[in-house]
C-alpha cells in the first residue's frame, strides 16, 4: 500500500531502509510535488558525492556534518540548513552520529519504488 499523498506519516509505522554504508532513511510525507526524508547517520558515514534533478532543502536534526555542494564546503550544527540546485553535485560527512531532514521537490520516485 503506497503512502503517496496521506496527510499523516507515523515514525513507529514507517520502516528504515539501508542509504550506503552507515546511512539509513524513512521516507515520511509526500506527493508527486515535494517528499520529506530522515536520513540518519553513524559518526563518520559518508553520504557519496551526487546529483539529481530534484531541488533538495535539508536540515541538521543533530550532529555535525561537512556539506560540500559544488565543490563547496561548510560545516553544519544542528539547526543549520542548506539548499541544494537542481542538478548540483553535493555530499556529507558525519563527523558525529546525526540525522539529516531532507525534502525534495518534485519528489524523489527512486526512493518509494517498493512503497508502489
Amino acid at each position: 500500500m503506497t503512502r503517496k499523498g496521506l496527510p499523516f506519516a507515523f515514525q513507529h509505522d514507517i520502516a528504515w531502509e539501508a542509504a550506503g554504508e552507515g546511512i539509513r532513511r524513512k521516507v515520511l510525507t509526500y506527493n508527486s510535488g515535494v517528499m520529506m526524508v530522515r536520513v540518519e547517520f553513524e559518526a563518520g558515514a559518508v553520504g557519496a558525492a551526487h546529483s539529481h534533478p530534484h531541488v533538495q532543502c535539508s536540515l541538521v536534526e543533530q550532529g555535525v556534518f561537512d556539506i560540500t555542494i559544488d565543490g563547496r564546503t561548510e560545516r553544519l550544527r544542528p539547526g543549520d540548513s542548506f539548499l541544494v540546485p537542481p542538478n548540483a553535485v553535493h555530499g556529507a560527512v558525519a563527523l558525529e552520529a546525526g540525522v539529516l531532514l531532507d525534502v525534495f521537490t518534485p519528489m524523489r520516485d527512486d526512493f518509494v519504488a517498493a512503497d508502489a
